[in-house]
């Protein structure tokens, strides 16, 4: 993966005495899709207003593609495109004619606006008025609106809100194919986990406007080979977990008449050879899946638990 193209280093807000940013830094890298997952109050909103201008920072920095969003603000923004809410539409014009306007003013070339309208699959409906799109078709509207400028990095603050099944789909296509064409950098909150793990490489949760955790997703995350959780059926559970501690290092649990280890998915055929030749009988080993919700509820319970 490329290097990152938005920083966030040691970032704080503070709205009167509240601290609503903590000392928040995280990295988003070329060509990749990264959630902004939190609670509701986690600051989540806050730091992407942040990134794009709309807020003041109180303390650290953000860069896009090396420029300080502080001290090189113009530079910063033309590298950087976002929806915050509501895509900023005139629904009076045609989809074409919102985007030429935006186009004249930045001195883009007309040509760049038809290409960008089919790249969101919008080429049949150019001619509409936006006032007759569907939600989904105003959300692609406006993301054709924040790429004209060839950004490097978007910024995204939830997106499908709103949309149906067939618009979220959509939405996802075509962010996957612009991080993997255009080699974009994108940065998206949403509160639809299900649909985050689908969506992104990897996550950032943040609680209380603290960095809590950071988690790979999806083939990303099976080609680091990390670790996991696996059950292993036997019955001869302290034998086996005995094998693995001795043989491997390996600290186990037996709980409900099964023995669950965690370890890389490269290890199990030879914590399975090591059974089978240590004579321990075993009956089946399975992945215990750990979904992006699991995840989630399990480092902001923490931070609840830790008050």
């Amino acid at each position: 993966m490329s290097d990152a193209i938005l920083e966030i280093k040691n970032v704080s807000k503070y709205f009167g005495k509240a601290k609503v940013v903590d000392n928040l830094s995280f990295n988003v890298n070329s060509g990749e899709i990264l959630g902004f997952l939190g609670p509701n109050g986690a600051g989540k909103t806050t730091t992407i207003k942040m990134i794009l201008g709309l807020l003041s920072i109180d303390e650290g920095s953000i860069t896009v593609n090396g420029y300080d969003v502080k001290k090189d603000f113009e530079k910063a923004m033309e590298y950087i495109g976002g929806i915050v809410e509501n895509p900023d539409l005139y629904g009076y014009m045609t989809a074409v004619e919102n985007l030429k306007l935006y186009a004249k003013i930045r001195g883009i070339e007309y040509s760049k606006v038809y290409k960008i309208l089919e790249t969101v699959g919008l080429g049949k409906s150019m001619n509409q008025k936006v006032s007759k799109f569907s939600l989904g078709m105003k959300q692609r509207a406006g993301l054709a609106l924040s790429l004209l400028h060839s950004p490097k990095v978007l910024i995204l603050d939830e997106p499908t809100n709103g949309l149906d099944p067939v618009g979220i789909k959509d939405l996802r296509d075509i962010l996957k194919r612009l991080t993997r064409e255009e080699n974009i950098a994108v940065l998206v909150s949403s509160h639809i986990l299900s649909e985050m793990e689908l969506m992104c490489d990897r996550v950032i949760v943040i609680n209380e406007g603290k960095f809590v955790k950071t988690q790979e997703l999806g083939e990303k995350s099976e080609s680091l080979d990390i670790e996991k959780k696996y059950e292993i059926k036997t019955k001869s559970l302290e034998n086996a977990q005995k094998v693995l501690k001795e043989k491997f290092d390996k600290e186990s649990v037996i709980d409900d008449g099964k023995l669950y280890v965690s370890t890389k998915s490269s290890d199990v055929s030879g914590i399975i050879k090591t059974f089978v030749f240590e004579g321990i009988d075993i009956e089946g080993v399975n992945e215990c899946e750990k979904t992006l919700e699991n995840i989630f509820f399990d480092v902001t319970k923490e931070g609840k638990d830790n008050e």
